[in-house]
């Protein structure tokens, strides 16, 4: 049987696979998110609608037979910091008596590019580890809703992670999600910066809508997108730890682009469920113990201003585990391609 009717044969599979509860729900936070919290399914750290998959038959076969996959991925929401914030980070640090913290923010504070503008520390970091990941940009112009950086300032650098082989994709300003003319000036912005076809997206703070953002997306031409995640919960917001194409239940159609669903947000472990260094590692091992159970890809966002301190310390963490577990640690573009390829393969 087809995947597609798999998972309809189970009712309560199918409209976690499909998020038909989202569809035409007015439940939304202050950014027009639909939240875990106000979900009516319960326990999202099991991919359930992937293990129906797995259960009948269906295999993924990784590079070099790799067990399973971990999708990198990186938001860049800001690259400039403000000298105060910068000295109240190193008073923060000495009062933790965290030294090391101190010394690595002292020499910037004469530089307005760092700590944050450090996309090649966390390229050297990704390689030593065998790994490579996507980097997600804001294309705003001066004016618009949080506009943070100017793109054009970044166009070495972004050309920089292009040579080095690592992925790039469109961060979808806040209205983006949701209004097409919007959608396609940023898209057309940043490809005109890089000299190329953007086909990957991941919108600023999660906002997406079901189905219309698919919708948007695929017309706008991008070939996958990686925003479905929960903000305030870690795990599958759609019961799927494997890329999949959507269902648009209101036109009974399959969409074309991928959605390479989100599972981990570096933000959702520390600042919504607020879990120390020692609760966000054992949640985030329950997690990654569950993809390799199913064979699945995991998408872990890990933004640029977090690579510092604790959170830092969790991410060499994920990457350390995925080494030793074999995992195939790479980014969104490449899991697409592999994905059109075959990725999972019917019993």
């Amino acid at each position: 049987m087809q995947r597609i009717d798999l998972l309809k044969q189970d009712n309560e599979i199918w409209e976690l696979f499909t998020r038909k509860e989202e569809y035409d729900n007015h439940s939304r936070d202050h950014h027009d998110r639909f939240l875990y919290s106000m979900s009516r399914h319960g326990d999202i750290s099991l991919p359930r609608a992937s293990g129906v998959l797995i259960e009948k038959g269906y295999s993924c076969e990784y590079p070099e037979t790799r067990p399973f996959a971990i999708c990198l991925t990186h938001d860049i929401d800001t690259v400039y910091r403000p000298l105060r914030s910068k000295i109240l980070d190193i008073l923060c640090a000495l009062k933790s008596g965290d030294l090391t913290q101190a010394g690595y923010i002292a020499p910037q504070l004469c530089s307005k590019k760092r700590p944050e503008w450090n996309f090649n520390e966390i390229v050297d970091l990704e390689a030593s580890y065998g790994a490579c990941s996507s980097f997600y940009f804001l294309a705003l112009e001066e004016g618009d809703r949080d506009y943070a950086y100017a793109i054009e300032d970044l166009e070495q650098d972004m050309g920089t992670l292009l040579d080095r082989g690592w992925d790039i994709g469109l961060h979808g300003g806040c209205e983006a999600y949701r209004d097409s003319e919007q959608l396609q000036r940023e898209k057309r912005y940043l490809e005109r910066i890089l000299n190329r076809t953007v086909d990957g997206y991941r919108n600023h703070f999660l906002k997406f809508r079901v189905p219309d953002t698919w919708e948007l997306l695929e017309q706008a031409g991008f070939r996958y997108d990686t925003t479905l995640g929960y903000p305030d919960s870690i795990g599958f917001r759609n019961g799927m730890c494997h890329p999949f194409q959507p269902f648009n239940i209101h036109t009974n159609r399959e969409m074309e682009i991928l959605e390479i669903p989100l599972a981990v947000m570096d933000r959702t472990l520390f600042s919504y469920m607020q879990l120390n260094m020692e609760q966000a590692w054992a949640r985030m091992e329950r997690i990654l113990e569950a993809v390799e159970r199913y064979n699945g890809v995991i998408t872990i966002l890990w933004h640029n201003v977090f690579m510092t301190g604790a959170p830092l310390r969790i991410y060499r963490k994920i990457l350390e585990y995925g080494c030793e577990k074999g995992a195939w640690m790479t980014s969104c573009r490449e899991i697409e391609a592999w994905w059109r390829k075959g990725g999972m393969q019917p019993p």
